[in-house]
């Protein structure tokens, strides 16, 4: 009896910490964040002094809770088997209709480990 309820509490406690949820984000649009893919209609900037306040929030956080809070990334780079790295551009990017860029679009990297949690983010114009 005592083995099974062990048990039972290994499996409730390895669901709670297993699943992964939106972030807080302060003051931040979040509609208007996941409505601007790629940057495209510079909704994101407004948001870029409250996410430079809570960007070390971020930190340890895993992929999935990523997803949910910012939605699906513009563009996901795998540098090897250890880092991967989010991008969410803030200013329009090459991927935008109609839009000419003169030089690289400001945009938010999250830097992830091989265990898919962020280790780093980064406000930037810069390709990592």
């Amino acid at each position: 009896m005592n083995r099974i309820l062990l048990l039972f509490s290994a499996l409730l406690l390895s669901i709670a910490f297993s699943c992964s949820s939106k972030r807080d984000t302060g003051s931040m649009n979040m509609e208007n964040w996941k409505s601007d893919h790629y940057g495209c209609k510079s909704l994101r900037m407004q948001d870029v002094e409250e996410l430079e306040r809570l960007k070390h929030s971020f930190l340890g956080v895993d992929n999935q809770a990523l997803i949910k809070t910012f939605g699906r990334p513009d563009r996901v780079e795998l540098v090897d088997k250890s880092q991967t790295f989010f991008f969410y551009f803030l200013e329009p990017s090459g991927s935008c209709d109609g839009i000419e860029i003169e030089k690289e679009p400001l945009r938010v990297l999250f830097r992830l480990n091989a265990l898919s949690k962020v280790s780093e983010v980064t406000i930037t114009t810069q390709n990592p």
